[in-house]
């Protein structure tokens, strides 16, 4: 019988059919329960911390541990030997993506400028870009990348996916700067790793066309701040971002006041059913691992 670690009862419930499992609920802020070092698996909090990180460290039976979602830049390279990490690619795909269209929507028809000025109490008629016809390079050609895609197809938009490298439909990440001035926007949906870490640097933002938009979903350090800072005081781009650096953003950060810029608190995934699709995911992936097998979303490692 495989010992499974879970944060929050909803994942006793969604385990609860697996053969081969029994699950014990924790709290990383606390003691562990007894009998948790006999635990095989453990399942992180939905947004774990160091402390989450940590617990892994204190586990001495510990074979995985299988994340609630999609980015694993915390815990790649921070687990002991030995230890498989799975993540939760798939769980929040369609969030992410609806607030991808979100923020598209919201940019080009430039809805936090009516917002204001209705709170103002003004009648600002005028016309605004549309969203059908535009042309947007996805950097990022895994499931939430497709999402992207298949979501901005009724809007006639014409789309462009590249990843880490060429396939069929699909352009590797060296070709970028030639793809990024045939573009209108750029929509990040890329893991964090030593490769992406400020991908998007002064030269990335200098090959956007004037007037182009960065969409950042992905993870903050993606981008380099002061870069991506410089381009919007100079009003020459636009950007939206869900995730920045540094996360949270801090009260006076120049990010706050830069113009042509929307900012959402890394919502992008967060939806009432997000908890509930993470642990449809992980119970699949874990019910691989009681089997003797590797879970598809594994991450690095082995057992």
């Amino acid at each position: 019988m495989t010992l499974v670690l879970v944060p929050h009862p909803r994942g006793q419930e969604y385990l609860a059919d697996v053969p081969g499992v029994e699950t014990l609920v924790y709290d990383a802020t606390r003691s562990l329960p007894e009998g948790a070092e006999e635990a095989e698996v453990l399942v992180p909090p939905f947004l774990a911390t160091g402390e989450a990180v940590a617990l892994a460290r204190r586990l001495p039976k510990l074979q995985l541990v299988q994340l609630l979602t999609a980015g694993a830049d915390a815990w790649v390279g921070n687990l002991p030997e030995g230890v498989a990490l799975s993540d939760g690619k798939g769980a929040h795909s369609a969030a992410t993506a609806e607030w991808v269209v979100a923020v598209l929507l919201a940019v080009y028809r430039e809805i936090p400028g009516f917002v204001r000025a209705q709170e103002r109490g003004e009648w600002t008629q005028h016309p605004t870009e549309g969203l059908a016809g535009k042309r947007v390079l996805v950097v990022g050609a895994g499931d939430v990348g497709d999402h992207v895609v298949r979501r901005l197809e009724p809007f006639e938009v014409s789309t462009t996916l590249v990843g880490r490298r060429a396939r069929d439909g699909v352009h590797a990440i060296g070709e970028v700067h030639e793809l990024l001035p045939q573009h209108d926007a750029c929509v990040l949906i890329v893991p964090l790793t030593d490769e992406t870490r400020g991908l998007v640097d002064a030269g990335f933002l200098a090959a956007m066309p004037d007037g182009a938009l960065l969409v950042n979903g992905a993870r903050g350090p993606v981008v380099d701040t002061d870069a991506l800072l410089a381009e919007l005081q100079g009003g020459r781009l636009r950007a939206a971002l869900d995730v920045t650096d540094p996360e949270p953003l801090p009260a006076g950060h120049p990010l706050w006041e830069a113009p042509n810029l929307l900012i959402t608190p890394h919502v992008g995934g967060s939806v009432p059913a997000a908890l509930s699709r993470a642990f449809t995911v992980a119970a699949e992936q874990i019910g691989y691992f009681a089997r003797g097998e590797q879970p598809p979303n594994l991450v690095r490692g082995s057992y």
